[in-house]
């Protein structure tokens, strides 16, 4: 009998924890290129519509005061990633697509912790966080890369759609490579004897404005040199389709384990060659187009996640690494067939800039049963908190030491906290600083509007925004306010100085 009660226990005991393991939540983060606060029609400012992404704000939460960590993307990318503010790490900076991994892979990521936790792991898209050591050799092996720091498997644009190389990574190598045709790249000495985009300029499909000129590659001029790979080309227009196709194959071969997918698009970043099936779309040249791309790959993932039975159990994530911008270094009518849309809304500048439209963007979040649908939340939330915040929902042990700015942000995240954060730093070429209504911008200058830019001379005491009461940021009160200013500029300089994010 006693031999029974035993055998009893142990089944109901395993029963029990793999209920527990069962019920570990799929993530899935959506995480889009210079997409700004109004570039989603459930946001202020689209004059287009993204069916796919409302459709998350609809069945979810949407915020309107959350942010990416800085008002670029590769120190976006870091800091999400690593739960560390990328000012902490000089070369979380925009790279180079020669620059060695910036993550130390010995270092804790929100990939790795979920990863030891029995999570399926993939990074799928755009990466600009560093390959290798340097000078890499793209004919091997490329490593250390996303396996290091916690990806199992990853499919790569290995820095940025105008950057070389323009070629695809998977699984540490260059996809579709002739041995026959070994590929070189080059950020320093130009290499190779094929025309610049600046010498066969009339021969582009799509002209650039500044900095694009070097190598040419599917008929569009990069930064950076590159030759060889010929068949390992991409072709722009068909880069959402191969990367969704990509992250959709993930999902489907994972449904029966807890998976992580980071699904990266390029869009809306330049150069912005959306597929024919998209082109006229938006009414708004190819910018416009680009998006409505992207939400159709929404909409794809999306689909997936049903066909698999996974929606239920899957936390969706969508949002940007910083706010929008315009021309970016290419001659794509951005700025002439705007319209009346407006990417970052009510929001003044953008990317480059540490004003509000550089790092507040569209944050919307899909979780049945945990997140009521058709919510909004003005809560301060900042990315740097999904690391510690998905680690904890996971069930995952987070190291000691590990992810040093980030907070659980767990009740905010399911619109349960209508507050957030007490404090938030903005990172664009310096730092800002957000707490409660408060926006301070310390001495020097920054970006303004959505380029071609103007700068922006902020005094030596620093500029102090109420955002309650001024959103746009158009008049500075820290002489009424001096107090307010003083405190603030003493925390930042705590922040910088110590780990308390």
């Amino acid at each position: 009998m006693k031999s029974n009660s035993i055998t009893i226990s142990l089944i109901l005991l395993a029963l029990t924890a793999s209920t527990v393991v069962a019920a570990r939540p799929n993530f899935l983060v959506i995480y889009t290129d210079d997409v700004g606060y109004g570039d989603v029609s459930c946001y202020q400012g689209c004059n287009f519509k993204t069916p796919n992404i409302d459709r998350i704000a609809t069945e979810g939460l949407r915020f309107t005061d959350a942010h990416c960590t800085a008002a670029t993307c590769t120190p976006s990318r870091y800091t999400l990633l690593t739960g560390s503010y990328a000012f902490r790490n000089k070369r979380a900076k925009i790279l180079r697509g020669s620059a060695a991994l910036i993550i130390d892979p010995k270092m804790a990521t929100l990939p790795k912790v979920l990863q030891q936790s029995g999570y399926a792991t993939a990074v799928v898209g755009k990466w600009h966080l560093g390959l290798g050591e340097g000078n890499v050799n793209w004919n091997g092996e490329v490593k250390p890369g996303p396996r290091e720091v916690g990806f199992g498997y990853h499919f790569l644009i290995p820095a940025t759609g105008d950057r070389t190389p323009c070629v695809y990574l998977e699984q540490g190598r260059v996809v579709g490579l002739d041995p026959k045709d070994p590929i070189e790249v080059s950020y320093g000495k130009r290499i190779g004897s094929a025309q610049s985009g600046s010498e066969a300029r009339d021969t582009l499909k799509m002209d650039w404005s500044h900095g694009h000129n070097s190598t040419i590659v599917n008929g569009i001029s990069r930064i950076g040199w590159m030759t060889g790979g010929r068949k390992a080309r991409w072709v722009d227009e068909d880069m959402a389709d191969v990367i969704t196709r990509k992250a959709v194959e993930f999902i489907g071969k994972n449904k029966e384990k807890p998976f992580f997918l980071f699904y990266s698009t390029h869009d809306i970043h330049v150069p912005r060659v959306p597929h024919r099936r998209f082109v006229g779309k938006s009414g708004t040249g190819p910018r416009g187009d680009a998006m409505v791309q992207t939400d159709w790959c929404v909409g794809e993932l999306m689909k997936a996640l049903e066909a698999n039975g996974l929606a239920d159990n899957t936390m969706v994530i969508f949002s940007s690494d910083n706010g929008p911008v315009l021309d970016d270094g290419y001659k794509d009518d951005a700025n002439e067939k705007l319209g009346d849309h407006d990417p970052n809304g009510p929001l003044r500048a953008g990317k480059y800039s540490k004003f509000e439209g550089g790092t507040r963007v569209p944050f919307i979040i899909k979780w049945p049963g945990k997140v009521k649908p058709a919510g909004t939340s003005a809560a301060l939330f900042g990315q740097v908190d999904l690391a510690r915040t998905i680690c904890m929902i996971a069930g995952a042990q987070i190291p000691d030491g590990a992810f040093v700015d980030s907070r659980d942000a767990g009740r905010s995240l399911v619109g349960k906290d209508p507050v957030g954060r007490p404090h938030l730093v903005h990172e664009a070429g310096g730092l800002a600083l957000r707490q409660g209504k408060w926006k301070f911008i310390p001495a020097g200058g920054t970006r303004d509007r959505l380029g071609p830019w103007g700068t922006v001379k902020v005094p030596g005491g620093g500029n102090l925004y109420d955002l309650s009461q001024d959103l746009g940021e158009r008049r500075s009160v820290a002489a009424q306010n001096a107090d307010k200013l003083a405190e603030m500029k003493v925390l930042l300089q705590k922040i910088r100085e110590s780990h308390d994010g």
